[in-house]
């Protein structure tokens, strides 16, 4: 990445502002700006999250915020109620109090004096879902979001539920905000009420978990802020991206299909990041791209962005199977919109241990499975979130425990974008029972590289809303969506589907082992296939690479430490994933500030028996500053039985080694159809 300091214009910041709230609680915010706006106004860019602006995000945010505002935008990064420095409480996501504060919040910014009276929205992650929310709402002054990491669809489509299966990541998710949503304000900034305004957040908060444990099919729960409800809402253009390694690629593509409204979509090899510091590469000069949008949809200017809009988007190569890649091979293909027209679905129905050509014959007498709870250990993790080794391992080692079809040796190259589906004709042993289908590329030498990969409840078959119970043996016709993809298939290579009736620890399995049985002569793999041009159709100069102004200073106080290891005692059977994400202890030289952040996971389970499945969250988080030392340790634990689930956590505060706040959660939740 290219640090860059000469900007078009010379720009100051404001480190702390508060923004008044309708019911009296103030907001925290910080602002870069150009030194010309206080005599001519620019617009204004607003990043809203609950991620502690002043150390937590403060190093992301120092690359990419002074680098807009020197581009001639007021850029402003406000934390939302009851995190970071702002006042109240933030006790779950996406709540109505949130965004009625975030339409106050681009009011304010409208009327302030070096504001031209126009603003946008970017954000990644909850900043993307948050601007695509309220871009709902059509505040007046709002012109257009720019989005990363995102969902329309808030049960369907994001880390809680996928398919109507119960992801590990709902735990994973839930310690991490428990953790967030109970930090300390920065006495340096609120001054002496700081032990006030931590008291109140702990004494609000209670595991996140719970709650989303409440809903396990699609209610209004889910429904509102889900914008798929209703896309005619949304009528600002908008710039949308995130990556293939990412949990969130889904929501690109659907935005495009269903907005009326300009889109332009970049969906790159990237895990959960912004695309300029995109990892696994290449990385893009997405700022460059932000700054020319915001150009054509806030200022005016006539720079032919409106032309550009499409999908953009990475046709990975095939590369071997590995936790973690530095760079993914491929090239940058266009698609004007979507579903275009270009892409094909192939049908390649299912035999023995083979996928059939086209009118191909093979056998039909039924297939039966009984997956271990084994199966999904080297699955990965629903979204690489940067932390890796994250990606899905060689995949001949979850093979063994599934139904696997491969096509013959392909005679020649093969490319796939979008989503790929699968349609089963089956029956189940069990009331409630689940499918997990892996496409994945198989090399020459037998090595199996996941291509993507999807869930389904099989009581969800119908939908969401209204899960209903299996008869043991009646047959049903179903269909899987897997994750969209761009993905080559070598000539050589075979294609691969796999089949398996559980996922752990990436999902939660049913409450009882499960046969499932697949008629194979009625069910089928469906690619959807691009075909390859017979002229290069990439762009080898499309984007810039990647800008940034350079980070604020830090110094590491600790190293920290990054784990992924997979254990299996074979004398009792016991088996486990744990994972390590510790920061070590960071210091933010310009507040003197020191953060400590660590969270440690683990997954387990005994041989196959399904209600032996636990997951835990440990997390703790540490703020020190001379005499002032604030820690919150938090820990989630989720047990089951075939009945219902189990919920153990506990919060603990200190102020330096004096614990002063102390609470423990013990609750069951029943099972509804997981």
């Amino acid at each position: 990445m290219r640090l860059v300091e000469d900007l078009p214009y010379e720009t100051r910041s404001e480190e702390h502002f508060w923004i008044p709230m309708s019911d009296g609680v103030r907001l925290a915010g910080r602002l870069w700006r150009p030194c010309s706006s206080d005599d001519s106004p620019v617009p204004a860019v607003l990043e809203y999250i609950p991620y502690r602006r002043r150390d937590l995000t403060a190093v992301r945010d120092s690359m990419h915020h002074p680098y807009i505002a020197g581009h001639g935008y007021a850029c402003v990064r406000v934390d939302l109620r009851g995190t970071g420095d702002s006042e109240g409480v933030l006790t779950d996501e996406y709540l109505e109090r949130e965004q009625r504060d975030a339409e106050e919040v681009l009011a304010w910014l409208a009327e302030q004096p070096w504001c031209d009276g126009s603003t946008a929205m970017m954000g990644l992650s909850w900043g993307g879902f948050s601007a695509l929310q309220v871009a709902a709402h059509r505040p007046p002054s709002l012109r257009t979001i720019v989005i990363s990491s995102f969902t329309d669809d808030r049960y369907a489509d994001d880390f809680h539920y996928m398919g109507g299966c119960l992801l590990s990541d709902n735990l994973a998710e839930a310690g991490t905000t428990f953790a967030y949503s109970t930090c300390p304000p920065d006495p340096e900034v609120v001054g002496p009420v700081w032990r006030d305004m931590w008291r109140e957040r702990l004494e609000a908060n209670r595991p996140w978990v719970l709650k989303w444990l409440h809903h396990q099919r699609r209610d209004s729960y889910w429904k509102h802020a889900s914008v798929c409800e209703d896309y005619s809402r949304i009528r600002c253009p908008v710039l949308a991206s995130s990556g293939w390694a990412d949990g969130y690629s889904n929501a690109v593509l659907r935005l495009m299909k269903n907005l009326d409204s300009p889109v332009k979509a970049l969906v790159g090899p990237w895990s959960h990041r912004y695309p300029h510091m995109g990892y696994p590469g290449p990385a893009i000069g997405y700022l460059q791209e932000v700054v020319r949008w915001l150009d054509r949809w806030t200022k005016g200017e006539d720079n032919g962005a409106e032309k550009e809009t499409g999908l953009w988007t990475w046709m990975q190569e095939s590369v071997p199977p590995s936790t973690a890649y530095e760079d993914r091979p491929g090239r940058w293909v266009h698609e004007p919109g979507w579903p275009s027209e270009r892409v094909d679905d192939y049908s390649l129905p299912l035999s023995e241990n083979r996928l059939l050509r086209p009118g191909e014959r093979g056998t039909t007498d039924p297939l039966t499975l009984r997956s271990p709870l084994s199966v999904g250990q080297f699955a990965g993790k629903w979204a690489s979130y940067s932390a890796p080794p994250d990606l899905p391992y060689d995949q001949r080692e979850e093979d063994g425990g599934s139904l696997v079809f491969d096509s013959d040796p392909l005679p020649e190259r093969v490319e796939v974008l979008g989503p790929t589906r699968v349609v089963l004709d089956l029956t189940v042993s069990e009331p409630v029972a689940m499918v997990a289908a892996r496409l994945c590329d198989v090399a020459p030498d037998g090595s199996a590289t996941r291509v993507t990969y999807g869930l389904l409840n099989l009581t969800h078959r119908d939908g969401h809303e209204a899960p209903r119970t299996l008869v043991p043996g009646e047959s049903y016709r179903v269909e899987l969506t897997m994750n969209s993809v761009a993905q080559a298939f070598p000539a050589g290579h075979r294609v691969r589907l796999s089949l398996s009736t559980s996922y752990w620890p990436l999902a939660w399995p049913p409450p009882r082992p499960t046969l499932l049985t697949v008629r194979p002569g009625t069910s089928a793999l469906v690619l959807p296939v691009r075909p390859v041009p017979e002229e290069e159709d990439s762009y080898p100069e499309l984007f810039d690479a990647p800008e940034a102004t350079p980070p604020i200073p830090t110094t590491r106080q600790r190293q920290g430490e990054h784990d992924w290891s997979v254990h299996r005692n074979l004398v009792d059977n016991h088996f486990s994933l744990e994972i390590l994400k510790d920061g070590g202890v960071l210091r933010f030289e310009d507040i003197g500030l020191d953060v400590t952040r660590r969270a440690h996971e683990i997954y387990d389970a005994v041989g196959d028996d399904f209600t032996s499945v636990r997951g835990r969250s440990t997390w703790t988080m540490r703020f020190a500053r001379g005499d002032w030392d604030a820690r919150t340790e938090t820990h989630t634990v989720l047990e089951c039985t075939e009945d219902e689930f189990r919920v153990h956590a506990t919060l603990d505060a200190y102020e330096s080694e004096e614990r002063i706040f102390s609470r423990e959660w013990t609750e069951r939740v029943p099972r509804d159809h997981v």
